[in-house]
């Protein structure tokens, strides 16, 4: 078992004392749970896919796409000519 000394700024330490009293538990106990409690948060963080995170994005229907497939090439057209205003 390590014993280490880390600096609190004001905030850090108002948070830990009002946990100290809401929970009853002792300043190491607070500090160990929530290291444990970030553990698992990370975890979860380090196992998320491209996948699960672009699920999670609400594009709508249709996502950004200006035309259905079958009219790409009629799309990039008319954007490429709104673009260049012709």
């Amino acid at each position: 078992m390590g014993t280490r000394t880390v600096r609190l700024d004001e905030e850090a330490e108002k948070t830990l004392e009002r946990l100290r009293n809401l929970t009853g538990l002792s300043i190491s106990e607070v500090l160990k749970r929530g290291l444990s409690a970030y553990e698992s948060e990370a975890m979860k963080q380090t196992r998320r896919t491209p996948y699960d995170i672009y699920s999670e994005l609400d594009l709508g229907e249709g996502g950004y796409a200006i035309a259905p497939a079958s009219e790409a090439k009629h799309a990039v057209r008319e954007a490429i000519r709104r673009k260049h205003q012709r």
